[in-house]
């Protein structure tokens, strides 16, 4: 599997994601510089997490605007796989490749630590590993992850099963209390109409090995691999 990392201003999980990318695939995830304006041959792209251009306006608008995300459209158009991991997430929904927002917490802190989140659906590429209703235990690091979506598209979401995790508690609830940021419906990850474009908060090239604290990460990223290994 050609997987790629591209790295904006303020981009600060970059290396942590393709070290997560080349341990597992084997293969030596790229790199791809903001400017750009092609991408390599690639099975897929990662946005990754961090303050790209220090999150000025807000995190992810300016982002938006980088001439690589031209490229990353297109790449997406055509069916390739593109992730967004935390800022990542909210450069994807900037972007417009998927909906909502992502709004600052409810008690207006950052938060960092380990949470639960709980797959919703394991039949997408990102996911077949997974049995649905698994609880993975992944890190949040953020100021702005309070998804928020207008009602009629949460119910387009729930309707076409495109909400991929939610948090939750260890018993795989999903409450109130286990809601770390806020995020409407307790959601932590969605993807996009085709099934190609995945948003997620919390960090999964962070959960791949235990030394990490969490090894789950790792499933997410060989499920990809199933897709490419098939051809």
């Amino acid at each position: 599997m050609k997987s790629g990392v591209v790295i904006f201003p303020g981009s600060n999980c970059d290396q942590d994601t393709v070290n997560a990318l080349t341990s597992v695939t084997g293969t030596k995830a790229v790199t791809v510089w903001h400017k750009e304006t092609t991408l390599p041959k690639l099975d897929c792209i990662i946005l990754p997490g961090g303050f790209s251009y220090g999150d000025y306006l807000r995190a992810g608008a300016i982002a938006r605007f980088s001439p690589v995300m031209q490229a990353v459209s297109e790449f997406a158009k055509k069916g390739g796989l593109v992730i967004g991991i935390c800022n990542g997430f909210q450069i994807l929904t900037e972007s417009g490749l998927l909906p909502g927002a992502l709004m600052v917490n409810r008690h207006l802190q950052f938060i960092s630590k380990l949470i639960n989140i709980r797959v919703e659906n394991n039949k997408t590429v990102f996911t077949k590993r997974f049995k649905k209703g698994r609880v993975l235990h992944m890190p949040i690091a953020h100021y702005e992850g309070n998804y928020y979506a207008a009602p009629e598209i949460l119910d387009r979401l729930k309707k076409e099963d495109r909400i991929i995790f939610r948090y939750c508690d260890d018993d795989g609830k999903c409450t109130e209390k286990s809601n770390p940021n806020g995020a409407l419906y307790n959601i932590a990850g969605i993807i996009n109409e085709n099934g190609n474009v995945l948003g997620m908060m919390p960090h999964f090239e962070r959960a791949y090995e235990k030394i990490l604290c969490s090894e789950d990460g790792k499933d997410l990223i060989l499920s990809i691999m199933e897709k490419f290994n098939d051809r």
